[in-house]
């Protein structure tokens, strides 16, 4: 496993690129998810009449067990999802600063841009288009198009191959939680965990965390950077 330098050559394969969004393609210090966060557990306290300690305390128990506090309340409650993404997604996108060297280096990536995300298209939309990079994207795959099952699970990754059509064997998906890139390199994508930047832990911690270290080629805390690195000219 190779956690720092990637070459050109590492990706010199890939026509398939696949970037989960929050706290991957927007950085993990923009703190948007925790407005996000804070509206879920609001939406959890007023369905349920729960004070707002409790309503947490359910929200991540659901987010647990059911890969998102959605599919729980789903599952458990019987919510209207179109009527929870909408609220929780009800927030201040100007939280995250426009990324013009992120924008380039998506542009000059060959091939075709993917967007999949546990949120919805809405959520995406706003997040890339505030960062700027929105038109680089030739698709989104949200949480509606997977039937409101998340990842990790296989039959989600699955539907996003069918729908776009895309050769695993050369892609690469972008994502924040290592968890979920369990099924992409066993479908023979180049995985890249993104971690926060300046990240303090060890990267042991993540394996112990996630018992996934075989399942992620590359480590970064620089989107843009690391996507130059693999650029040749850029």
């Amino acid at each position: 496993m190779n956690v720092h330098s990637p070459t050109p050559a590492d990706f010199a394969h890939v026509r398939e690129w696949v970037f989960d969004l929050d706290n991957t393609l927007y950085p993990h210090h923009s703190n948007l998810f925790s407005q996000i966060d804070v509206a879920m557990t609001g939406y959890v306290s007023e369905l349920l009449q729960l004070p707002r300690e409790e309503a947490r305390k359910l929200q991540k128990d659901y987010y647990r067990q059911y890969g998102t506090t959605l599919a729980g309340l789903i599952a458990r409650h019987d919510v209207d999802p179109d009527d929870f993404l909408e609220k929780v997604h009800d927030i201040d996108y100007s939280w995250i600063d426009p990324d013009p060297a992120l924008g380039e280096a998506i542009r000059a990536l060959p091939g075709r841009k993917f967007i999949f995300t546990n949120g919805d298209r809405k959520h995406a939309e706003r997040a890339a288009r505030q960062l700027g990079i929105l038109d680089h994207f030739d698709e989104i795959f949200d949480i509606v198009a997977a039937d409101l099952v998340p990842k990790p699970a296989g039959s989600t990754y699955d539907k996003f191959r069918a729908i776009h059509r895309v050769d695993c064997a050369r892609a690469a998906m972008f994502e924040d939680l290592a968890r979920n890139l369990v099924v992409p390199k066993s479908l023979g994508m180049k995985t890249v965990l993104i971690v926060p930047h300046n990240f303090e832990a060890t990267f042991s911690e993540i394996w112990e965390r996630e018992d996934v270290e075989d399942q992620v080629d590359h480590v970064t805390d620089d989107l843009a950077g690391f996507l130059r690195s693999i650029l040749p000219g850029l």
